[in-house]
């Protein structure tokens, strides 16, 4: 069974920073799987934050570029999330997600999400 458990949320004021993982375990091949960030704040629906392709290609939401960076380490089975400049606007519960199509079939999992608060 694939686990995905995420860390690094917390309290944090306006401007500053924080960096979220997401750790897999369970599973095998981590490198083939296409993991994402996604985020839904209270009242809204999940959004996508960030992706990483196995080859390393990022793509990031217009709300976050320039200030969130996705990366991943295959080796640790883990994918990061560095969050700077952060906005009150980022308050929410991020989750991470793994993704990988094998056989034709897709197979997605979810972490139970960490929240992250940025007020003063």
């Amino acid at each position: 069974q694939v686990q995905l458990v995420e860390s690094g949320g917390g309290l944090v004021q306006p401007g500053g920073s924080l960096r979220l993982s997401c750790t897999v375990s369970g599973g095998s091949f981590f490198s083939t799987y296409v993991m994402g960030w996604y985020r839904q704040a209270p009242g809204k629906e999940r959004e996508l934050v960030a992706t990483i392709g196995v080859g390393g290609t990022t793509n990031y939401a217009d709300s976050v570029k320039g200030r969130f960076t996705m990366s991943r380490d295959n080796a640790k089975k883990t994918t990061y999330l560095q969050m700077n400049s952060l906005k009150p606007e980022d308050t929410a519960v991020y989750y991470c997600n793994a993704y990988r199509v094998v056989a034709g079939k897709g197979s997605t999992y979810w972490g139970q999400g960490t929240q992250v608060t940025v007020s003063s």
